[in-house]
């Protein structure tokens, strides 16, 4: 008996040292831009266009030319990466916008109050990424736009995050932060002008970078959503901004005049990328992080999206598929470029089972895409859908069904990643197994547990 005490002691008392042992949880970063196209990396070749510290993410790491968003535009697209839950599920399911400025109006601080953008976001019984990795001992940031609703009960601190400066909306102004003639700007849950007349793109590398030193002792999740290179918005509706040491990158540039603004802002936020990325390393933090690039949706204003068709706002591909890097030393392939089928349906059990966090119980709508950019197994991703108001769309394996106003079609995308040749008279099966798949996924949705701030319940 004293003999087997004595083993029991000693089990104990290795336990810790054991556990202590395991491989540490990863720091992780996700990048997050706005309105940036498919082939809108210098890595891709396609356009002359500066991507230094990206392209040498994907030659370091793994590049998906398969990769999709949930919706073609910021707000539901946003809210799938977040939750990891097709937008009709979480409820977010079409923008969060004051659309009167579209017709010239002003807001006043009161009639903001109980604007849309004030009112509607992200239910608050929704999981976020935020929440899964903070109770798994992360601390949690996040930095630049947000998107997912203003008020208070909306807010990132109440989301799961630790941390939050950034834009509560979109489109706004690079310098003054404004889109309505309102400060949109937030340093936690309150409205700030401390950094007006900055680059915004300055100011979110500056608080990323202050995010991560702060957390030098325990692993950090750091969300970094970029407002470029989405255009401004606001009053006198200036475009692309960009900082003028940047323009001067592309004064003989082939680019046409009226798109470089757009380079310009993309190659800025590629240097802040870039910072960031050397402050890792100086430190010795780089071998243990995992770095995700994607954009929100596909470009707009970027002078084409080709070899896809479309853009922004559209069912086509140009406006759902988007570029996609991810980075983790020792952990993924170098310069690996995969046709793997994804999305950012993915992102939300990857992160989590990266680190070894316990993912949420309500239903998730992706998986953990680990061993598909390891090359270690197939993607098991088969089909997606997508639905904006009328438009509607569907992709089951390489064909790809879409109905919407700006045009309607069955493609191989194999054959045809273009989308030129409508197949649906010579398919007609195919066509309308098409249609009634994504029938029964709309019914599926339909009989979720419902979600505010749209669905009637």
């Amino acid at each position: 008996m004293r003999f087997l005490a004595r083993a029991l002691l000693a089990c104990l008392l290795v336990a810790p040292t054991v556990a202590s042992a395991a491989a540490p949880k990863p720091n992780i970063i996700l990048i997050v831009s706005d309105d940036q196209g498919y082939p809108d990396l210098g890595c891709i070749g396609t356009k002359p266009i500066l991507t230094p510290t990206l392209d040498r993410l994907a030659r370091e790491g793994v590049r998906a030319t398969n990769f999709y968003v949930t919706w073609p535009a910021c707000t539901p697209s946003r809210g799938s990466i977040l939750t990891g839950r097709y937008p009709q599920r979480n409820g977010l399911y079409d923008m969060v916008r004051n659309d009167m400025t579209n017709y010239g109006h002003q807001y006043t601080p009161e009639e903001y109050a109980v604007s849309p953008e004030m009112t509607l976001g992200l239910d608050p019984r929704e999981i976020t990424i935020g929440n899964v990795l903070r109770a798994a001992g992360y601390a949690t940031g996040a930095v630049g736009k947000w998107d997912m609703g203003q008020a208070k009960r909306f807010l990132p601190l109440q989301r799961g995050f630790d941390f939050f400066y950034g834009i509560g909306n979109n489109g706004i102004d690079y310098y003054t932060h404004e889109r309505y003639g309102i400060p949109s700007m937030f340093r936690g849950n309150s409205r700030t002008q401390e950094d007006r007349g900055t680059y915004a793109t300055e100011v979110f590398r500056r608080e990323a970078l202050a995010f991560i030193e702060k957390h030098s002792s325990r692993p950090f999740f750091l969300y970094l959503a970029f407002n470029a290179p989405h255009g401004a918005s606001s009053f006198g509706k200036p475009g692309v901004q960009a900082p003028p040491e940047f323009l001067a990158k592309y004064a003989e540039s082939a680019i046409e005049e009226k798109l470089k603004p757009y380079a310009a802002a993309v190659t800025c936020m590629d240097a802040a990328i870039g910072e960031i990325l050397a402050a890792l390393q100086r430190s010795g933090r780089d071998k243990d992080t995992l770095v995700m690039f994607l954009s929100d949706n596909g470009g707009s204003g970027n002078g084409g999206n080709a070899p896809l068709k479309g853009a922004k706002s559209t069912m086509w591909e140009g406006g759902l598929r988007v570029p996609f890097i991810a980075w983790w030393p020792g952990h993924l392939p170098t310069g690996k470029t995969t046709d793997a089928f994804l999305t950012s349906l993915e992102l939300l059990p990857t992160l989590a089972a990266a680190a070894d966090a316990k993912p949420p119980t309500a239903p998730l709508d992706g998986f953990d895409m680990l061993p598909a950019l390891r090359g270690e197994k197939p993607s098991p991703r088969t089909e997606m859908f997508w639905q904006r108001r009328a438009d509607c769309a569907a992709r089951i394996g390489n064909w790809k069904w879409v109905n919407s106003a700006k045009g309607k079609g069955l493609f191989d995308l194999a054959a045809d990643p273009g989308e030129t040749k409508d197949l649906s008279a010579e398919k007609p099966d195919i066509a309308a197994m098409m249609r009634a798949k994504f029938d029964a996924w709309r019914g599926a949705m339909d009989a979720a547990e419902p979600r505010g701030p749209f669905r009637d319940y």
